[in-house]
């Protein structure tokens, strides 16, 4: 049957109320005008909102169909408070045309339980929760409907009803749900939020007088946020390796631009350099009021002292870490890499991509087994002529071009690694037996036979690499 999904205050007030039947609600109210419910549009805007809010925290999770869960743990501050901090939260969703309550506590049962039932914007301190939340009714507590049903039978309407209880009888009458709830909400239990990005402390916001918009004052914006934070992370020693910043327009919507460094740092030049030639793809709207930098993979980052005989030089990441950096902002996340050894004596097994300015791995290339200088990502087929079966060709022909060969060292035999293979698709036809071989006109090729003869199928040529 069709019920109602949600009223406004017109509604309420004419003592309709969420749940009830459609046919009862026109049967009280006839002129009631109705939308249907729209929860998939409804989980969009929450979404939304979620972005939105984080000029406010930067660790935000949404609370479906209706809540907004805000960590705003070390960042109140930045506001002059947590009041005014709420205050204008709330302000800024009623002109947005969005009715809000909020509370604010030491734990998210308890923050939720007053924005809900406590009449208006609340803030308990520390300690004072079980007080707080007495009066309130269980259904506060975010139970199971049916438990919240059983207790109000039996006459628990109140969450310090609820608290006076001893909690074995509790448990065994009403289930573990129901005393992980009560310590959720009284600040005795941890409870865990999914945000819409890790929770960070290493945050900074910078508030305007006036809205800003200009280029200029968007690439001077970004340059003391950074320096703002930079002094931070200078402070206690650390570097980061990712930061985002993000511009929040007067219409509630923000720009987000986001940097990753090859190695941890925290110069507010290098960084608001790397901002720069993206500032051209912010859309200022009617303007920019508030700017915010989070930096996150944060570690410990310790100064270096340079020997008295090197004043001066530098270390050769430090100098090539800036190239990196811009071309990997640049280029896109995982486009700036160099080859490194990996243990596996199949040739294009033998090579993986590494961070430029990770610690070189444990695996080598064995010295005695020279490799080609360009190694094909796949070998290519082609058609060999052999004096005997077993010896490396005469002439081949690739890429419809016929070569002789002059000269010929191998064969380097290779088998598969069988442990890659379900159990039975391992065999003759899969070892390799590597030539490397000159042409008459000195270029070299590196080519494999793959099978041995005699086997079910006839060996094939490829060749693997050039030089």
């Amino acid at each position: 049957m069709r019920r109602l999904y949600a009223i406004d205050p017109a509604a309420a007030a004419l003592g309709l109320f969420v749940g009830q039947k459609a046919t009862d609600a026109m049967a009280l109210v006839p002129e009631l005008t109705t939308e249907d419910a729209d929860p998939d549009g409804d989980l969009v805007a929450l979404e939304a909102l979620v972005h939105w809010c984080v000029r406010y925290s930067p660790a935000v999770a949404a609370d479906p169909p209706d809540g907004l869960f805000l960590d705003i743990t070390g960042v109140a501050h930045l506001w002059g408070g947590e009041t005014v901090l709420l205050d204008d939260l709330l302000t800024r969703l009623q002109r947005q045309g969005i009715p809000a309550r909020g509370g604010v506590a030491g734990s998210a049962g308890a923050a939720w339980a007053v924005a809900r039932f406590g009449g208006g914007a609340a803030i308990i301190a520390p300690g004072a929760e079980a007080e707080a939340l007495a009066f309130l009714p269980v259904t506060a507590l975010r139970l199971e409907p049916q438990t919240a049903i059983q207790l109000a039978r039996l006459g628990l309407a109140r969450i310090g009803q609820i608290a006076a209880l001893p909690r074995g009888q509790l448990a065994r009458r009403f289930g573990p749900d129901a005393l992980t709830r009560l310590d959720q909400a009284l600040a005795r239990g941890e409870e865990a939020l999914v945000f819409n990005r890790p929770p960070t402390p290493w945050f900074a916001r910078l508030a305007f007088a006036e809205p800003i918009s200009a280029p200029d004052d968007l690439a001077r914006a970004s340059r003391d946020i950074a320096t703002r934070l930079c002094a931070r992370l200078l402070a206690e020693g650390q570097g980061a390796r990712r930061f985002e910043l993000a511009f929040h327009r007067l219409d509630g919507r923000a720009a987000r631009l986001a940097i990753g460094l090859s190695l941890h740092g925290r110069d507010p030049a290098a960084i608001a350099r790397l901002f720069a030639p993206m500032l051209e793809t912010v859309d200022p709207g009617f303007g920019i009021e508030v700017v915010t930098l989070a930096a996150s993979g944060v570690e410990p980052l310790a100064e270096r002292q340079i020997g008295l005989d090197q004043v001066g030089d530098v270390a050769a990441e430090d100098g090539v870490a800036p190239l990196v950096d811009r071309l990997a902002n640049r280029l896109g996340d995982g486009r700036v890499w160099r080859a490194g050894a990996f243990p596996s004596h199949i040739p294009e097994r033998a090579v993986a991509r590494r961070d430029p300015f990770a610690a070189a791995p444990d695996a080598t290339w064995p010295a005695d087994r020279p490799r080609p200088v360009r190694l094909f990502a796949r070998p290519e087929p082609i058609d060999a002529v052999a004096m005997i079966p077993d010896d490396p060709p005469i002439s081949f022909r690739w890429r419809g071009q016929v070569r002789r060969v002059r000269r010929a060292e191998g064969p380097e035999r290779l088998a598969e690694e069988w442990w890659r293979r379900p159990p039975g698709e391992t065999g003759p036809g899969h070892i390799r037996d590597y030539y490397r071989v000159e042409d008459d006109t000195g270029a070299r090729y590196w080519l494999f036979r793959a099978g041995l003869y005699g086997g079910e199928e006839h060996p094939r040529w490829w060749l693997h690499g050039l030089g």
